[in-house]
C-alpha cells in the first residue's frame, strides 16, 4: 500500500501513480486500468475517491471509458 503525504490529496497521488505506469508502459495503450474495485483494494481509498482518479485522468485525456467494459489507456503519441 502506499504511503499518501498529508497535505496532497490522496486521490492526486493515486492518479499520479496511475500516470506513472502508463508513461513507463506498465498500462500500455488500449490496455485496460485498474477498475474502481481495483483502486479501493490496492491504495485503500474510498470509492469516491477512485472516481475523482478515473475523472481526473480521462480530463488529461489519458484514459477513456467504455460504458460497462471499463476504463483503458488512450493512445498516446510516441516521444521524440
Amino acid at each position: 500500500m502506499v504511503e499518501f503525504a498529508p497535505d496532497i490529496p490522496r486521490w492526486r497521488q493515486v492518479a499520479e501513480v496511475i500516470r506513472q505506469r502508463i508513461k513507463d508502459g506498465t498500462y500500455p495503450p488500449r490496455s485496460r486500468v485498474p477498475s474502481i474495485n481495483q483502486l479501493t483494494e490496492e491504495f485503500g481509498i474510498a470509492a469516491m475517491t477512485a472516481h475523482k482518479v478515473h475523472r481526473g485522468l480521462r480530463e488529461e485525456g489519458l484514459i477513456y471509458t467504455e460504458p460497462g467494459l471499463g476504463s483503458y489507456v488512450s493512445q498516446q503519441p510516441q516521444d521524440g
